[in-house]
């Protein structure tokens, strides 16, 4: 009966880490979506999700800009994507413009 009830609260931060994941890839789709309609260009990826002071999410997007031939010419820009608590975007900004391929310094 015990071995039962310990199974049990092992399973359930499972199921709630796995809803989690889930709400977040969401949450990161939605903002992804949100941002290209506003913009007109199209989601590449995201580099990076984090949470805010204000309980919200900010999402860093990295959007195609610029399609170019050859393709590693094109040009890319990362965008801070900021959510209220409830996932509505509040404001969004470029903060980052870059050739395809190009690495950091």
């Amino acid at each position: 009966m015990t071995e039962q009830r310990s199974r049990r609260s092992q399973a359930a931060p499972r199921r709630s880490a796995a809803r989690g994941a889930a709400d977040m890839r969401e949450l990161v789709r939605d903002a992804c979506e949100t941002l290209s309609d506003l913009i007109g260009h199209p989601a590449e990826g995201v580099s990076a999700v984090c949470p805010t002071e204000s309980d919200g999410w900010r999402v860093c997007v990295d959007v195609l800009e610029v399609p170019r031939i050859p393709d590693t010419t094109s040009l890319l820009a990362t965008y801070e994507v900021d959510l209220d608590a409830q996932g509505r975007l509040t404001q969004y900004r470029r903060v980052r413009r870059y050739r395809r391929g190009w690495a950091d310094s």
